[in-house]
C-alpha cells in the first residue's frame, strides 16, 4: 500500500472521526429550548434527521474501522470485503430529504446532514472501487 493511499485513508478516517464528535457534541449540548419553539412536524423531522445522521456516521466509521484492520494486518482485503464489513444503510443513508415536506431544521443539523451525506457518498464510492476490485476481470 503506497503512503499515498494510507494518507488518503488517514484524513479520511480523521475526517469521519471529527464529524462523529461534532454531532455528538451538537446533539449532546443543543438548546432544549430549541425544541420548544418547533411545530410538532418540525421535531419529528428533527428526531429522524438526527436518527439519519447518526446512522451515517456509524455506517462510515464502521467500515473505515474494518479498513484500518486490514491496513493493520488484523484482517484480509478477502474477509473485509465479506457482506457483514461492507457499507450498508444505503435506504436511509443516501436519502436527504426529511421525511415530511416543508420543515425547517436547525441550520447547525443542516450543515452536520450535509457534510455526513457527502462522507458516506465518498465512502460508499470507496467501498464499491473494493467490490470491483475482487471480482475477476472478463475474459473476451
Amino acid at each position: 500500500m503506497s503512503d499515498q493511499t494510507v494518507a488518503f485513508f488517514d484524513s479520511t478516517f480523521e475526517e469521519a472521526l471529527a464529524l462523529t464528535r461534532e454531532a455528538r457534541e451538537y446533539l449532546t449540548n443543543r438548546d432544549p429550548g430549541e425544541r420548544k419553539e418547533m411545530s410538532p412536524g418540525d421535531r419529528m423531522a428533527m428526531s429522524c434527521e438526527t436518527m439519519r445522521l447518526t446512522s451515517r456516521l456509524t455506517q462510515i466509521m464502521a467500515w473505515l474501522m474494518v479498513q484500518k484492520a486490514v491496513h493493520a494486518g488484523e484482517m484480509t482485503r478477502e474477509e473485509a470485503r465479506a457482506p457483514e464489513f461492507r457499507l450498508s444503510g444505503k435506504a436511509v443513508c443516501e436519502e436527504t430529504s426529511p421525511p415530511v415536506e416543508g420543515v425547517t431544521l436547525q441550520p447547525r443539523l443542516n450543515e452536520l446532514l450535509d457534510r455526513s451525506h457527502r462522507l458516506y457518498e465518498r465512502v460508499a464510492r470507496l467501498d464499491a472501487m473494493q467490490e470491483r476490485s475482487s471480482r475477476p476481470a472478463l475474459q473476451e
